[in-house]
């Protein structure tokens, strides 16, 4: 059998949906402002479940967004208090990795927003930076086109430790990354780029194999995390969106979700978790299958 690494499950809408406060643009950054015990209680709980990655509550704290409200000074500061938080949790769980979060610029599924990939991997220099000095692992998320991967890859060229890069792809197609590219291509970025590991995230799970087939044939350690919504919704591509435009499906208990996941990690996937709308009890019945079929979660 296998050796497989439980990424957690939602972080960011996780937290929103603890807090019970009205969702704003800048979506979980606002509830570490708040109350960052809670960020403590959302990584506690899904290493408790079984998880064995805490992803840095940083997919949102980027420059660009935090300008939008004034709060760009305290950048920093937020950037500590999300990887800190992580790493305590690690700490109290006695093993683990920390995953070091970068969300894309200006919005999620908007590939059509980045900058050309020089200007745009200015922009992730310092996070980047900052993430990489601290956390085990680098996660360039929810990548929507070729563009936007060689920008996180070329900020990323330097960093010491492994690069994880996750793309995205279409709610139906999932051979096709939300700017309509073909994910095939991101095959070709191997000759130029360093990363370690190809993921696909913040896809909806029905189509994670399709994308897998494909990610396969790039000779690197792969997987998925997939999300928990029913759709992107076109008043979430609207400027300034907040994830109350978007809705949970109903239909994706913690089995059905496994179910999808062990799709995949017959597949040869080694790297399964969750996104958007997959919650700790997901993440306890994907360890649950994982050692119930004698894989080894490491």
């Amino acid at each position: 059998m296998s050796e497989i690494t439980l990424l957690d499950g939602s972080i960011g809408q996780e937290l929103v949906k603890r807090s019970g406060e009205k969702p704003t643009p800048l979506w979980s950054t606002t509830v570490m402002l708040d109350d960052s015990k809670l960020l403590s209680e959302v990584h506690d709980e899904y290493f408790s479940m079984g998880a064995t990655v805490a992803t840095t509550n940083t997919y949102p704290v980027l420059k660009d967004r935090l300008e939008r409200v004034g709060l760009e000074g305290r950048l920093e500061e937020l950037w500590d208090t999300a990887i800190e938080t992580a790493i305590s949790s690690k700490k109290r769980n006695g093993y683990g990795q920390v995953a070091g979060s970068i969300g894309p610029l200006h919005a999620s599924y908007r590939p059509d927003l980045i900058p050309d990939a020089i200007e745009a991997s200015k922009q992730y220099k310092n996070v980047i930076a900052h993430l990489s000095a601290k956390c085990d692992v680098l996660l360039i998320e929810t990548v929507s086109s070729i563009e936007h991967a060689k920008a996180a890859l070329i900020a990323a060229k330097d960093v010491k430790i492994p690069v994880w890069i996750a793309f995205s792809t279409e709610d139906y197609d999932g051979t096709k990354l939300r700017s309509g590219e073909d994910l095939s291509l991101a095959k070709n970025l191997i000759t130029e780029y360093k990363f370690d590991t190809v993921l696909i995230n913040c896809s909806r799970p029905e189509v994670a194999k399709e994308s897998l087939k494909i990610l396969a044939d790039f000779n690197k350690p792969f997987g998925a995390y997939a999300n928990g919504f029913t759709e992107i919704t076109a008043g979430f591509l609207e400027e300034f969106p907040t994830v109350d435009a978007l809705k949970e499906r109903h239909d994706l208990s913690p089995k059905e979700y496994a179910k999808f996941a062990m799709e995949w990690v017959e597949m040869g996937a080694t790297i399964i978790g969750g996104c958007c709308e997959v919650g700790p009890k997901h993440i306890e019945e994907l360890a649950k299958e994982l050692r119930d079929k004698g894989h080894k979660i490491v």
